[in-house]
């Protein structure tokens, strides 16, 4: 199992909670990632949304890609995946982008390819915003052009959303053939984009047997589409590791009671505007990508023991949300990452 964190690009994870002690500023953004790294995390993962879609849009939130290539510049090992969404981006400047932060990172840089789910920040920021299978339209010709960027010396394409005519792009990206692409997706039209044009599938929370039929469908849609074996499959969770079960439940109550609505301004289009697989509920919500849905919650042997479970299941990389950040992603890689390994040798021998 490989350990990573959404980066604290908003402030925290929490709709409910107003101060979670995580400044969205770039100085905790770096004292984050880098205790991280120290303490065995492999990967973190920063989103891309140009309004907070959880303290409220009226809130300070970072930008991706410039955080993504200022981070990369003074981390040494961790992974920076960094979301992008075609609607906003041409993805050829996009390619060469990517590319200058894939070598100041030394092939540490990869994408997450988000096709887009709220019309009302689109509207704000002059994004390209249609109906959900004209989105993922859209995402594949992004995709082929990002792959021809980086793997062709001239590259000329013409399609419905975008031309781009004997193209050079020099350097090419450190990793070969390409950054690894990461994307996820619920509706058929998303999954078929995935499993045919990705390299790894990141998947919101869910249980153990919602995310196992997920990652059995998504092997199978890649047999059938002739390609070798995804990656990497990532799920997002929010943890909390508690010394008694008892404290880590009353936690849970504390932020999951809606008392304020300023942070839900992307729950009509969230629900709305995406083909998701599970109804979500207003709590659900309270915490972002469905993160409580894995129940990371209990004590650090609960914990260990439940992912175990996920990876039996065919998770490899675990996209973590907790707060406050900085202590709890040290908490977890000291009391829980330790227990994982204790119980795989268990399990194995």
């Amino acid at each position: 199992m490989k350990y990573g964190f959404w980066l604290p690009i908003f402030g925290g994870w929490l709709r409910n909670v107003k101060d979670e002690q995580m400044p969205p500023t770039y100085d905790y953004a770096k004292e984050v990632i880098q205790s991280a790294e120290k303490w065995g995390y492999d990967t973190t993962l920063i989103a891309e949304l140009y309004l907070n879609d959880i303290k409220g849009i009226e809130h300070d939130s970072l930008e991706a890609w410039t955080t993504a290539a200022a981070l990369a510049a003074v981390t040494e090992k961790i992974e920076i995946m960094t979301a992008v969404r075609p609607g906003f981006h041409h993805p050829a400047v996009t390619a060469k982008q990517a590319a200058n932060i894939d070598h100041i990172s030394k092939g540490r840089f990869t994408l997450n390819i988000v096709s887009g789910w709220w019309e009302g920040e689109s509207r704000q920021y002059g994004g390209a915003f249609t109906r959900h299978d004209e989105r993922y339209d859209r995402t594949t010709e992004f995709l082929d052009i990002l792959k021809g960027m980086w793997t062709e010396d001239s590259f000329s394409y013409n399609g419905d959303f975008y031309q781009v005519e004997d193209a050079k792009l020099a350097p090419k990206p450190v990793q070969k053939p390409n950054p690894v692409l990461y994307a996820g997706g619920e509706s058929e039209k998303g999954k078929q984009v995935i499993s045919s044009a990705c390299d790894a599938y990141v998947m919101h929370g869910g249980t153990v047997d919602e995310v196992a039929s997920k990652i059995q469908d998504m092997k199978n849609r890649r047999t059938a589409a002739g390609k070798e074996p995804l990656q990497s499959f990532g799920m997002a969770a929010y943890v909390i590791c508690r010394d008694t079960e008892e404290e880590a439940l009353k936690e849970l109550e504390r932020i999951t009671t809606v008392e304020d609505m300023s942070g839900y301004a992307g729950f009509k289009d969230f629900t709305s505007k995406s083909e998701l697989e599970q109804r979500i509920q207003l709590q659900d919500y309270s915490v972002s990508n469905r993160g409580l849905r894995p129940n990371l919650v209990g004590t650090p042997d609960q914990i260990a023991e439940r992912i175990l479970e996920y990876e039996q299941a065919g998770v490899d990389l675990l996209l973590l949300q907790c707060s406050p950040q900085l202590e709890e992603l040290k908490r977890f890689s000291n009391q829980v990452m330790p227990l994982v390994e204790e119980l795989r040798a268990k399990v194995q021998n």
